[in-house]
């Protein structure tokens, strides 16, 4: 398996894809084929666990690891980090749609389960690709992939992580669970800006000559924790196929039946795995993508034209507060048949312009598989409060916006086939939020009574790793403008 750039022609190992994070030309890396399971493949990993399933789709792309490094790696990941050993569970919900719940790792959200297996992919790529650089692990993240990579490499050996986060984009134990995070190796700092110009700034010093040779000269290289690297987006392949083999197992799908994804999207990372999924063999009949007011996916889909030109909106569900979703970039590859000239041609007007609008035919092949709707704030939770009182059910506000969307593709088109939805987070990440969606009650200021009184009403148990935040010391205090994120890297690095 090799893999190419989506603005450029190459042909390089999944390592080097891995070790690298980013092409040298901004570009993102994509596999140049997809591999294929068969019927007979899914239903021999419907009786697998977790661990071997992930092993068995890794295997079909990192060609160049050996079955032993795989298995360490996945191994290394998922052993004793998640509840119940079980990382990805799908639960039913009623009215034909099922939970894919992928918060029960140290993080309590969806990001742990790329993010726990990508230090063994990257320690290992490293060690192939044979430079002896030491890795600067450097992350822009809305929420919750800060803490799931924090998580992932605090104290890794030969790897330092930088995360920058907007200062007024994160919910309170986002920000709790970033700023306290220990290690040697670790350093967190707030943005005076919104996600995208975090987003922005890590992509401008990825590619910039004098950071490049600031590196060279201390011996370090640029790798990433965020979904533009591969190596992040082919561990959330998994957890699709894995859902399909667990709705096999269970008797909710017969092999080759078909069903819907609904994904709460922002960096369209998670929706892609999906795409990827897909063309591994999972019977995915359409991918309903849900946005909060930030809505510019939503527009894309139905009109073809990509515009972030418009006002950002700071909502309840801040992972998805983003105007560029930088994975749409692999999307677009795939959509122009590997139209490397095309893709770089409309990235640059996205840079120049903040606008495109991609051909017919390639809108027309995004509206066969795609439909985009969105909600409001108070739409999400009125979903919160609903599956809640019908079902017994707690989920987060970026969930509710994806239960609603799944909800608004039923109602406009009558189709009732069974609908898998990504719940990307644990509710108690986003307390105030949720019980203001579940009680009039006033509320105590402090965060951690808010998880206290969540778990009251709702009979559910605060998460070990957000209750044992409690009392621990702020040690990321620093927030700066954008301009001066290059700045900041060079004090951290030397």
């Amino acid at each position: 398996m090799k893999f190419t750039g989506t603005r450029s022609d190459c042909a390089v190992d999944s390592a080097f894809a891995i070790a690298s994070g980013l092409a040298a030309d901004g570009g993102l890396f994509v596999p140049q084929s997809f591999p294929v399971f068969t019927a007979e493949e899914f239903a021999a990993m419907a009786d697998m666990d977790y661990c071997q399933r992930a092993a068995a789709v890794l295997e079909k792309y990192l060609t160049d690891y050996t079955a032993d490094e795989i298995k360490y790696c996945v191994e290394g990941a998922y052993k004793g980090t998640f509840d119940n050993d079980y990382p990805a569970p799908v639960v039913d919900i009623a009215d034909n749609r099922r939970m894919l719940e992928l918060w029960h790792g140290p993080t309590c959200a969806f990001k742990d389960l790329a993010l726990q297996l990508l230090p063994y992919l990257l320690t290992t790529a490293l060690k192939k690709t044979g430079t002896g650089r030491e890795a600067v692990i450097l992350v822009a993240t809305s929420g919750d992939t800060g803490k799931a990579a924090l998580a992932g490499f605090a104290d890794v050996k030969e790897t330092r992580i930088i995360v920058f986060y907007p200062r007024d984009g994160v919910s309170d134990m986002q920000k709790l669970q970033m700023t306290t995070q220990k290690g040697g190796n670790v350093a967190v700092c707030a943005i005076a800006g919104n996600f995208d110009d975090a987003q922005n700034g890590v992509k401008a010093i990825f590619t910039d000559d004098e950071m490049k040779k600031f590196l060279l000269d201390n011996n370090m290289e640029f790798s990433s924790a965020n979904s533009i690297n591969f190596g992040r987006l082919v561990p959330q392949v998994v957890y699709y196929v894995s859902a399909y083999c667990d709705m096999l197992k269970d008797g909710s799908l017969k092999a080759g039946e078909e069903f819907n994804v609904v994904v709460p999207t922002g960096n369209f990372g998670n929706i892609l795995a999906a795409v990827y999924a897909k063309k591994m063999g999972v019977p995915v009949k359409k991918f309903i993508c849900a946005s909060n007011r930030n809505n510019v996916l939503t527009d894309f889909i139905r009109t073809g034209v990509y515009d972030r030109n418009r006002p950002f909106h700071t909502t309840e569900s801040p992972s998805m507060d983003i105007l560029i979703s930088s994975n749409l970039e692999r999307l677009l590859h795939m959509l122009s048949d590997g139209n490397c000239e095309l893709v770089a041609g409309l990235m640059a007007e996205l840079k120049n312009s903040g606008r495109y609008e991609i051909p017919a035919n390639m809108l027309e092949k995004l509206q066969q598989e795609f439909y985009g709707t969105w909600c409001d704030d108070a739409a999400g939770a009125a979903e919160i409060a609903e599956i809640f009182k019908a079902q017994n059910y707690l989920c987060d506000t970026h969930t509710a916006v994806a239960v609603a969307a799944g909800k608004a593709y039923r109602k406009e088109t009558g189709d009732e086939t069974l609908q898998l939805i990504a719940s990307t987070a644990s509710a108690y990440k986003f307390a105030p939020a949720v019980l203001a969606a579940l009680t009039d009650e006033a509320l105590a200021d402090d965060d951690f009574e808010k998880l206290e009184k969540l778990s009251q009403i709702t009979g559910t148990a605060v998460p070990a790793p957000l209750a044992n935040l409690k009392g621990d010391a702020v040690l990321h205090k620093e927030c700066i403008n954008k301009e001066d994120m290059a700045s900041f890297i060079k004090g951290k690095l030397v």
